[in-house]
């Protein structure tokens, strides 16, 4: 895991000492095992290296290759190496040694510009081709790692954060109002649905699955790749067969993810994602003799847990039972007690450097990511994409499917055996799937009145940025999208993917520890794709090819559990009390300033400060109104930087 970053002057103008030192420095403020920059004349080449497998830490980036005359700097973890190493007939006495950048560029030198189709892990790289006089690079397909730049037809500079990019002469630091006006009008987690531009004016983004090229002063951009592949559904005997095909192919991404000369970890939560992630990884690592770091988030002890029965603040009933049951882990709960998503602001914005939405699980995300750097950990798995993969499965919208197909004897069959386990009576479900399965049609014109929203009205008026989210599922309106629908669209939109692959980069690079998500790579994605949606709903169960799947690595507590589920970020308000009063001043401060008031809804957030009042109650936590009181903080406290 690396920053890397450089500059091509098209123009064969040399690229001074000065733009290099100054973006090397600006790289200073994150950890680095080693440091290097590679140049020649009017390119230039940086890696600010963060060693996390065994071959990086032999690995000296940039790297110049001299009989091929290529130079590389990569921010790259191959996961596909044996695959590679076959198709590009490497001798086995070389593939030890063989670092990640060494087979990327084996991988270019055969396939050019189809090299990245090839590639599975989380990856950014640029290659420089000194006989083609060009640039070429790629970010991975689940967007992973991020790779920023600015272009104009006389230099292209590229760094994987973008302050670096600011000490580049003629680059201004430009609030992106159109960017701005989008992150402020998606009421959801979600920052934007463009994936090629940032907050920032003239900083672009490579979006997920695309390629680069730049040569001659022009700049071209590829998509390469897609999770959705031809092929149609697989097709196998019987249920077993299913169960063996997944525990193959999800136990070759989970231990392709396990290499680090460090320790491995693990975000553990009480359900199914997390803990398959970690019961596949505990065996490969019991075999390698190390033992697994798992890291759970639970409540501080003065929190009273206000959610309904069916949720859960609190997982650590569930967590001890897959702890107990995995066995070769090294279990941490953290309360954090006394950190708020209020007091770690400032922070956020300076990693994220931008406006954030998640900011309820922001500071136990970073406190994760700071104990794992303390212990030792390279690696920390996490199962975060998992809902849409591996534990996919919604009863009621596959019942809905049955009866608008009119598959009624499997309907009924079906929904008899989904109210027993969920003990809920036949005449309370018809109602709900017959309105699933034949929806009112609705028509996009405005968002709902419902919906309270952080961007001015004139503002969004003017910039007209409702008609480009109008086709687009972002929580503008009560109706959404089936779970069919929603799945294809959670892979191939890749503003989505854009949006994880963010903030786990920059968390990531903050504390030397790599988050891998096994539920997301290309090989379980695809897999999951293919698998009929019979095996994911069965005998009145949903999400049901994983608890097959993972009998004997969790617990039937955990595989069973069909009637609670895990919630984090319950507790935020709860945390934000004791700061509430300098909170609402804040607040206060912001309605009064007019710079805000062109970009934010100020009377929507004076009534939202109305109904929440002075002393909150903990169970308001994912109330619209508070969500968007801090939302508006956020983004307050960012745009005072341009005034």
């Amino acid at each position: 895991m690396s920053a890397i970053t450089g500059v091509f002057n098209c123009n064969e103008e040399p690229v001074t000492v000065e733009t290099i030192e100054n973006m090397m420095q600006a790289l200073q403020k994150y950890p680095a095992h080693d440091v290097r920059v590679w140049h020649d004349r009017f390119v230039f080449l940086g890696c600010h290296a963060q060693w996390i497998t065994p071959e990086s830490t032999k690995e000296r980036l940039p790297y110049y290759d001299e009989q091929h005359k290529l130079a590389i700097t990569a921010d790259a973890i191959i996961d596909n190496r044996e695959e590679l190493f076959n198709r590009l007939q490497v001798g086995h006495f070389r593939r030890n040694e063989m670092t990640d950048s060494e087979l990327i560029l084996a991988a270019y030198l055969k396939w050019g510009k189809e090299a990245p189709r090839y590639l599975i892990g989380d990856f950014a790289f640029i290659i420089w081709d000194e006989q083609k006089r060009q640039l070429f690079g790629a970010r991975d397909l689940s967007g992973n790692r991020t790779l920023y730049y600015y272009h104009h037809s006389r230099q292209f500079a590229f760094c994987t954060v973008m302050n670096p990019l600011f000490t580049v002469s003629d680059v201004k630091k430009e609030l992106n109002e159109s960017w701005l006006t989008e992150f402020l009008a998606i009421p959801i987690i979600l920052d934007t649905i463009d994936v090629h531009s940032t907050v920032y004016q003239n900083i672009d983004q490579i979006p997920p699955g695309h390629s680069i090229t730049v040569s001659d002063g022009n700049l071209a951009l590829e998509q390469y790749g897609t999770f959705i592949t031809p092929g149609g559904n697989l097709k196998l005997k019987t249920n077993g067969e299913y169960e063996e095909a997944f525990r193959e192919v999800f136990q070759e991404a989970v231990t392709s993810k396990l290499r680090t000369y460090r320790k491995v970890g693990a975000s553990l939560s009480g359900g199914l994602d997390s803990g398959a992630v970690a019961s596949f990884a505990a065996n490969p690592l019991r075999q390698e003799g190390k033992t697994l770091q798992t890291y759970s988030y639970v409540p501080p002890s003065d929190f009273v847990d206000w959610t309904p029965k069916s949720l859960l603040a609190d997982e650590r009933p569930y967590i001890e039972a897959t702890v107990q049951h995995v066995g070769n882990i090294a279990h941490n709960n953290l309360d954090f007690s006394g950190r708020n998503s209020f007091g770690e602001m400032n922070d956020l914005l300076e990693l994220m450097e931008a406006p954030y939405k998640f900011f309820e699980n922001s500071f136990w995300i970073k406190g994760i990511l700071e104990q794992a750097e303390k212990d030792g950990v390279g690696v920390l798995l996490n199962g975060g994409g998992g809902n849409y993969s591996i534990s996919w499965g919604p009863a009621l919208d596959y019942y809905a499917q049955l009866l608008r197909k009119l598959r009624l004897i499997r309907f009924y069959q079906e929904l008899k055996l989904y109210g027993r386990n969920m003990r809920i009576g036949r005449s309370r479900l018809l109602p709900i799937i017959g309105r699933m399965a034949f929806p009112a049609p609705t028509f996009f014109s405005k968002p709902s009145p419902d919906i309270p929203l952080l961007i001015h009205p004139d503002l969004a008026d003017r910039t007209k940025v409702f008609d480009k989210l109008k086709n687009h599922d972002v929580g503008l309106t009560d109706s959404s999208m089936n779970e069919f629908e929603a799945r294809i669209y959670q892979f191939e939109n890749l503003s989505f993917l854009n949006h994880q692959g963010t903030s786990s980069t920059k968390l990531s690079l903050r504390y030397a520890v790599r988050e891998r998500d096994p539920t997301c790579d290309p090989r379980v994605v695809r897999f999951c794709l293919s698998v009929p949606v019979e095996q994911y709903v069965q005998n009145g169960m949903d999400r049901s090819l994983i608890r097959r799947s993972t009998e004997n690595y969790l617990p039937d507590k955990v595989r069973f559990n069909l009637r609670v589920r895990g919630v984090q970020g319950a507790d935020w308000i709860h945390r934000m009390i004791p700061s509430w009063s300098a909170f609402t001043e804040e607040l206060h401060q912001l309605c009064r300033d007019a710079g805000a008031s062109y970009f934010l809804n100020v009377k929507q957030i004076k009534e939202s400060l109305s109904k929440i009042g002075n002393s909150p109650k903990p169970e308001l936590a994912f109330d619209p109104n508070v969500r968007l009181l801090m939302q508006s903080l956020i983004v307050y406290r960012f745009i005072r930087q341009f005034s």
